[in-house]
């Protein structure tokens, strides 16, 4: 609920930001996104940006006029043209459609369900996800975010960074989200599997971020300097999964890592 969060200040948008009505807007649609309910009222959302009531209409006001929001009575919610502008995004990216042209034909992964995903600071975004027959459902989809820790592909990711920024992320007693009783609870627990993970080049997840799910994960080469941080990764039922699956799933997934780090290769 938007009465428990912590206000987000004008002021220091506005200090900090050359454009505070743009500041304002994005803080807007990802306090919508936030959003338990995925709705907020006038009242909600000028608590969170922390200006008048006056300013907050005017800004929702024209973030519906671009149908970024939309309006049911009292309560907003994010529109329809985010879905465009996140669609436009992702059908700009190579790798997003090498991605679905490999799993297709992949002898294993055409049967699973397969993501790709970026890293975000200690999040990760999904960016699409292919469904085999039959489909993992229980698990992230397009556009969701998941803390590195409660996933395979988020520790693939991590895994890569240079241990000072990885210590700065995740001090030893730093604590870290839980879903299920296997969830990794602190930074050292974390920091523990990374060694593994960069010895034996995938991450696995033991039903950490859903009970009866399992995951692997491994890193795609980085695409020059400035390049997106991409992982990929594959979902399996813990009741069914075999270390002979995983194998052959890790080994598809690092041939379509090489093929998305590595197009003319």
């Amino acid at each position: 609920m938007a009465d428990s969060r912590t206000p987000r200040s004008s002021d220091g948008q506005g200090s900090a930001s050359p454009a505070p009505a743009v500041t304002r807007a994005a803080a807007v649609l990802e306090a919508l996104a936030a959003s338990p309910r995925g709705s907020l009222t006038l009242s909600d959302l000028a608590r969170e940006l922390g200006i008048p009531k006056s300013s907050t209409s005017n800004l929702l006001l024209a973030l519906e006029e671009a149908r970024l929001i939309n309006r049911h009575g009292a309560e907003f919610t994010l529109g329809r043209k985010l879905v465009e502008l996140g669609a436009a995004y992702l059908s700009r990216m190579d790798e997003v459609q090498e991605f679905y042209r490999y799993c297709e034909q992949a002898h294993t992964l055409s049967g699973e369900t397969v993501r790709i995903a970026m890293l975000d600071g200690t999040n990760v975004i999904y960016l699409a996800r292919y469904e085999g027959h039959p489909a993992v459902r229980l698990t992230s989809n397009i556009g969701d975010r998941m803390p590195v820790s409660l996933c395979a592909v988020g520790k693939a990711l991590i895994a890569r960074l240079h241990d000072h920024d990885i210590d700065d992320m995740f001090p030893d007693d730093a604590g870290l989200p839980v879903l299920t009783p296997k969830s990794l609870r602190t930074g050292r627990e974390l920091k523990d599997q990374l060694q593994a993970i960069r010895e034996q080049g995938y991450a696995f997840e033991d039903e950490e971020s859903t009970t009866g799910v399992v995951c692997l994960g491994v890193a795609v080469p980085t695409r020059g300097s400035h390049g997106p941080s991409l992982g990929l990764s594959v979902t399996a039922l813990k009741a069914t999964y075999t270390e002979e699956q995983g194998a052959r799933m890790v080994k598809e997934l690092r041939e379509l890592a090489r093929s998305l780090g590595n197009p003319m290769g």
